[in-house]
């Protein structure tokens, strides 16, 4: 099926292929109707969700509430062993 892109799409398509990411222009194409299919997949709970999950991390940059990469880092590494541990019981 041959398309018509306009301009400015064309050179979003060529954009994304400067960045050596992408094989062709096809995969670029197939890349993002794959992205809008899962997201217009999504249940409005789901959307609820996400939308409170941005709600709180927005909160905790206001509040000052946040941690760098190293703390981010041992915190995940704990979570990973707590769950890894309720696993194997």
């Amino acid at each position: 099926m041959p398309l018509q892109l306009s301009t400015a799409l064309e050179d979003l398509v060529q954009k994304r292929l400067a960045s050596g990411a992408y094989a062709n222009a096809e995969e670029v194409i197939r890349l993002a109707l794959e992205a809008q299919e899962a997201e217009d997949s999504w249940t409005g709970e789901e959307r609820l969700a996400l939308d409170l999950k941005i709600d709180r991390a927005l909160e905790q940059v206001a509040t000052g509430k946040t941690f760098g990469p190293e703390e981010a880092r041992q915190r995940l590494s704990l979570m990973r062993d707590a769950h890894l541990a309720k696993l194997s019981r």
